[in-house]
């Protein structure tokens, strides 16, 4: 039976208050949202075979707030070879791309015998100059691992506390701060050595780098690692793992089980102010088959997506 036109009527007005109330469910769920407290930013330690400018416009276009400079030697942004025209070029790139400098990335170690530790204290000088020209407003931290063995601990931990004892003065002196971190295969592997070498020094210029996927591997509970390292941590990286300890597999973020909308919502309420920096590993970006850019866009992908759902838009 054909409809009548009073019905045909009342069937569009039904839609369009349907559609009406859709939309603004949509918006609503929007407008829910609230922009989150700290970025995202992608470390050029898995961009070596990219030129610099390349690379900083991989992330940018992917739509990081930050990357973090890799001072390694062999890398663009090596100190010693990254003159005053190549530093005034790299303020001019991040600005026209609106990225910031998440970091600055070094591989020290507090276990190294004192020719090298000699070297180690230049290197930190070198970095403190470096942040100082590129971002005087915003000085980034100089991320480091520490070096030596799980099992070496013990006998090593004394002469560890000492040398960075040296560190801090020669980061306070290039007015910069060092952010250390605790590695699964290296002798402060877990919060608490990470702590307890902290705590002998008890300097404002050495904080804590917090990198859940060192302490997942290890099947330590995320909400206790965090709380114990966040209110003293200056920078986060981001990856994902598999394995044990004693064969570690490290994987990028949303290639294993850690539940970053868990870790967004809780980094939001505890108020960091940083980026969540993702650090692909050298297991990574040493096989044959590895992409920079590639690794760079599913790694946003997937932290995107997270964000998403803990109800975060990303910061500007």
């Amino acid at each position: 039976m054909p409809s009548s036109p009073l019905s045909r009527r009342t069937f569009l007005r039904h839609t369009i208050a349907a559609l009406g109330l859709a939309a603004l469910s949509v918006s609503s769920r929007a407008e829910n949202k609230v922009t989150a407290s700290f970025g995202l930013g992608f470390t050029l330690y898995g961009m070596k075979s990219l030129p610099l400018d390349e690379a900083l416009k991989t992330c940018a276009e992917i739509g990081y707030n930050g990357a973090e400079l890799c001072l390694l030697d062999g890398y663009p942004t090596a100190p010693a070879q990254f003159g005053a025209a190549e530093r005034a070029k790299l303020r001019e790139s991040l600005a026209s791309l609106k990225l910031r400098i998440s970091g600055l990335m070094e591989n020290f170690s507090l276990v190294a015998d004192d020719a090298k530790q000699a070297q180690i204290l230049e290197r930190i000088k070198a970095a403190g100059q470096l942040a100082h020209e590129l971002a005087p407003d915003a000085l980034p931290p100089l991320e480091t691992v520490l070096g030596g063995k799980p099992a070496e601990w013990d006998q090593v931990k004394d002469r560890m506390a000492e040398r960075l004892h040296t560190w801090a003065k020669a980061a306070e002196e290039a007015k910069i701060v060092i952010a250390i971190k605790a590695h699964v295969m290296s002798a402060v592997q877990n919060p608490e050595r990470l702590l307890w070498l902290w705590q002998q020094v008890n300097s404002p210029s050495i904080q804590l780098t917090y990198d859940y996927s060192h302490f997942q591997v290890q099947n330590l509970p995320f909400d206790a690692t965090f709380d114990a390292i966040m209110p003293h941590a200056r920078f986060i990286h981001v990856k994902d793992v598999s394995g044990t300890p004693e064969k570690v597999k490290f994987l990028l973020p949303g290639e294993g089980t850690i539940d970053y909308v868990a870790f967004f919502k809780k980094l939001q309420a505890f108020g960091y102010r940083g980026d969540v920096v993702v650090e692909v590993s050298s297991m990574l970006f040493k096989q044959p088959s590895y992409d920079p850019k590639e690794a760079a866009r599913k790694s946003y992908i997937a932290l995107a997506a997270a964000l998403d759902k803990a109800r975060l838009s990303r910061p500007r």
